[in-house]
């Protein structure tokens, strides 16, 4: 533990700022100096002092052999796993060099469709089949759930073939699935767990929350260091624990998908939030989900058209809750989440993460405390006695999306044989691009797959109510591209 006590990166970095050098190296604003006033009137001027560009004092992300490389093996020595890497893009560029790491062209990959955005850029670049899995949507929560175990199971019994199983876990909800069961299954087999952990870095660091992927059992594990933890954004780190993927893979994949000009406060800032994990994370998370579970029998108790969700609610599917996410449910005020989070927004300057026609979502982190949540809580309570309109008729629905896949992600992405052709005409089509409806945020078109009638049908009938689909071009959608065979 007394080794936890250092940041070797955020030492460096001061004790470069300290020394006052001239700077004849990028990047141009020479230590704040160039910086525009208005700009540092704001940040002070010490921030720039922190901003360097790679040096032998400092270490390289690419090579690491100084404080970098120290700072990683105290983040891995922190999460009990054998190799951490830094990433400054974000778990975004995590996902997509998991996907790189683990697989070869032309293997296949079971794969859950309401996984991010960021795992098709993993599925293209590595040229992978993926096999989707239908998440459930559970129409009395309005939640969508992720991949069980006994999905899982069935989809490895299906298809025995596939070289790895990429899980999300815990969701945007904070709903956390089976990782240790589905971790022991997929060894047991041979197959490689990738887990997008990127809402959880801090489940490591307190009993009262899921396991994490890490103790589970993940080969391989990526978190957003920035979005629970104290780090600056786009801090994430990749966490190796396997004997099915060869580290140096994944130290030359992450290399080739990093900026050469990496910004090092970020990098100190996830030294820093490890620390702080390690030595305070258990009382700061304590006080954290005190203030969530508060706020939560607050707004169970004493708001009667608004409802947050609780561990009791998903416990028969064998699922865990991370605490500090809160999920609330608003449809029985006759107003969708999108329109309570504008209100929220505009009126009591509370932003939330994220809404959807059902719900808020409110991500508590290492920074949140009891007035945040009072604050949010007594907002719900006046706009839930000013709206007692009529519950909306809103069900979540997808399609059946057990659809053909013809041809792998990349080889139609990478075509140039590709044209437009108008939506109702488009059944039987291969389609050259992913189609996203909002709700419920899963890809109902994927690059790849034909067009089946029903999702040509679902598809014509979103357009038609006006609802949003991400991929569209141009206000409506009216036009699809497809792969022109």
């Amino acid at each position: 533990m007394d080794k936890q006590n250092k940041v070797p990166i955020f030492d460096t970095l001061l004790g470069h700022a300290k020394r006052n050098v001239t700077s004849f190296h990028t990047p141009g604003h020479k230590n704040g100096k160039g910086i525009d006033p208005v700009l540092k009137e704001v940040t002070g001027d010490g921030l720039y002092k922190f901003d360097v560009t790679v040096f032998d004092e400092v270490d390289s992300l690419h090579d690491p052999v100084g404080p970098i490389k120290k700072a990683e093996e105290l983040m891995a020595q922190a999460y009990g796993v054998k190799h951490s890497l830094f990433l400054v893009n974000g778990t975004s560029v995590g996902n997509i060099a998991m996907f790189l790491s683990a697989c070869d062209p032309g293997d296949s990959i079971i794969v859950s469709r309401s996984s991010h955005k960021s795992i098709m850029g993993g599925i293209i670049l590595s040229g992978v089949w993926p096999i989707w899995l239908q998440p459930t949507i559970d129409q009395n929560l309005d939640i969508i759930f992720n991949s069980t175990y006994e999905e899982i199971k069935q989809a490895l019994e299906m298809y025995p073939e596939a070289r790895a199983v990429f899980l999300t876990s815990p969701t945007y909800n904070g709903v956390a699935t089976e990782v240790k069961k589905i971790a022991d299954l997929c060894h047991r087999k041979g197959k490689i767990l990738l887990v997008d952990e990127a809402h959880g870095p801090h489940l490591k660091f307190n009993d009262k929350l899921p396991m994490s992927a890490v103790d589970a059992g993940a080969d391989l594990c990526v978190q957003s260091t920035h979005k629970i933890l104290s780090a600056l954004s786009q801090g994430s780190v990749l966490h190796h624990n396997s004997k099915l993927v060869d580290i140096n893979r994944v130290k030359k994949i992450v290399s080739m998908l990093q900026t050469t000009s990496p910004q090092y406060l970020t990098l100190a800032s996830i030294d820093l939030a490890r620390r702080q994990a390690v030595l305070h994370g258990k009382e700061m998370f304590d006080k954290v989900i005190e203030a969530a579970e508060w706020a939560r029998k607050e707004i169970n108790e004493k708001i009667s058209n608004m409802r947050c969700l609780t561990k009791a609610d998903i416990k028969d599917r064998n699922f865990d809750l991370d605490l500090t996410k809160l999920t609330i449910n608003v449809t029985k005020t006759g107003l969708s989440g999108y329109e309570v989070d504008e209100i929220l927004a505009k009126k009591y300057n509370i932003q939330v993460d994220c809404s959807d026609t059902f719900n808020l979502i409110a991500i508590m982190g290492i920074g949140s405390d009891m007035e945040d949540v009072q604050k949010l809580v007594s907002a719900l309570k006046e706009i839930s006695k000013k709206y007692k309109g009529t519950q909306k008729n809103w069900i979540l629905k997808i399609p059946s999306l057990a659809t053909e896949m013809v041809m792998t992600p990349r080889e139609v992405f990478l075509s140039h044989d590709i044209k437009k052709i108008p939506l109702a005409k488009s059944v039987g089509h291969v389609s050259a691009q992913v189609l996203t409806p909002y709700p419920p945020g899963i890809p109902v078109v994927i690059p790849g797959e034909r067009i089946s009638k029903e999702i040509c049908d679902y598809l014509v009938e979103m357009a038609s109510k006006g609802i949003r689909i991400s991929g569209q071009e141009g206000d409506v959608l009216k036009m699809v591209k497809v792969f022109a065979n």
